[in-house]
C-alpha cells in the first residue's frame, strides 16, 4: 500500500490506525521573482490591496515543496503524513525559502 494521499495538520487520521511511523519527510525549495516581477510588484504595493504577482508566487512555491515532500514520503514506503506543515524564510532579499514537512506513517483503515 504506496498509494499516498491521506495528508493531515493534525497528529492522528480518523478512521485509521498508524501501524509504523517511518519519521520526517520534508519537501524544500527556494524561490525568487524575476526583475520584471518585481518591478511589476512594486508597483501595485505603491497603490495597495492584493498584489496577485506575489501570491501565485507563494502558492507555486508551497506547491512545489509539498509535491517534493509526498515524493519524499512515498520513497520511504509510506501511505500518509500526519502533523503536515509549512515554514517559509527569507535567504536574502528577494530569494525565498518554503518548506513542507511532516511524518510519514504507515495507516490501515479501522473496521
Amino acid at each position: 500500500m504506496n498509494n499516498l494521499t491521506l495528508i493531515t495538520t493534525s497528529t492522528s487520521l480518523e478512521g485509521y490506525k498508524v501501524t509504523e511511523q517511518l519519521g520526517l519527510v520534508r519537501g524544500i525549495t527556494v524561490r525568487s521573482r524575476s526583475i520584471l516581477g518585481n518591478m511589476a510588484g512594486g508597483f501595485m504595493t505603491i497603490f495597495g490591496g492584493k498584489s496577485s504577482i506575489y501570491t501565485e508566487l507563494c502558492e507555486k512555491a508551497r506547491e512545489e515543496a509539498y509535491q517534493l515532500m509526498v515524493a519524499h514520503a512515498k520513497t520511504m514506503g509510506a501511505n500518509a503524513i500526519i502533523n503536515m506543515r509549512y515554514d517559509a524564510n527569507e535567504v536574502m532579499s528577494g530569494l525565498t525559502e518554503v518548506l513542507a514537512y511532516g511524518t510519514a506513517v504507515v495507516v490501515e483503515k479501522i473496521n
